[in-house]
């Protein structure tokens, strides 16, 4: 019985999903024209992600460990555990933010689209798109813009809730900007659908965005005592969540 609830649960999630962001989209389409107007890109993302989780009677919860300041660019960086995590940062994110994420996504219909237009694909295979991708970040932020960047690069499915090793990429952008970089931990996705092929499970969204990490005065030989400061605010966060599924490494770097 509970697994038919649950594949009723998902097909009612897709709907949902797909049938409010084609309602949307016309205003995508607009707003994707003219770069001056891509700020309101969160706006409509907040308008989408609102209809999906309360059509999916799915409530939302988020914590700030510290408010941010309006008009200082940052760089956030979640875990990645779940196709949920772009909505739950959409209906989260306290501004207008810059996705940096896998060129894929560019060839989901409508929504790869937009993804093109506003936000910065990545193929990672490539080291010329990587650099371009990364010059093109900086350049976002240069105009004022925050950037969302998942340091482990695409979703973990392998040792959820746990962290796989972290990129350099979003760590070097927060030092040679000289920008906070915020550590968010999004504790719960993996249990309601950590794949696309599994089924919807029903439980309350949660999302932590956490103290900005400052970076000024940090050199690029800190890159690793950053990513270290950065993954244990998420890894002591989701410990205190699931405490028999996270490990700490012991490693050897230096701390400050």
């Amino acid at each position: 019985m509970r697994r038919i609830f649950e594949t009723i649960y998902a097909f009612w999630g897709l709907i949902c999903f797909c049938f409010f962001y084609i309602m949307v989209f016309p205003l995508f389409f607009i707003i994707a024209q003219v770069p001056k107007w891509h700020s309101f890109a969160n706006f409509i993302n907040k308008l989408w992600a609102g209809f999906v989780f309360t059509s999916a009677l799915m409530p939302v919860k988020i914590i700030w460990d510290n408010k941010i300041k309006k008009g200082q660019p940052y760089v956030f960086c979640p875990n990645h555990n779940s196709y949920l995590d772009i909505p739950i940062i959409g209906i989260s994110a306290p501004a207008f933010v810059v996705f940096v994420g896998k060129s894929s996504l560019g060839k989901i219909p409508g929504f790869g689209y937009m993804f093109k237009k506003i936000h910065i694909p990545v193929d990672r295979a490539s080291i010329k798109s990587s650099y371009r991708s990364f010059e093109l970040a900086k350049k976002a932020v240069d105009k004022g813009h925050s950037l969302l960047i998942f340091p482990e690069g695409g979703i973990n499915t392998m040792n959820y809730p746990d962290l796989k090793k972290f990129k350099d990429g979003p760590f070097r952008i927060a030092i040679e900007k000289q920008i906070p970089i915020v550590p968010v931990t999004i504790p719960y996705n993996w249990i309601i659908l950590y794949d696309i092929s599994t089924r919807l499970k029903w439980k309350p969204v949660k999302v932590i965005y956490h103290e900005p990490i400052e970076t000024k005065g940090m050199k690029l030989n800190d890159i690793d005592l950053l990513k270290e400061k950065v993954k244990r605010v998420i890894k002591g966060e989701l410990k205190t969540y699931f405490p028999d599924k996270i490990t700490f490494d012991t490693g050897n770097v230096k701390t400050v």
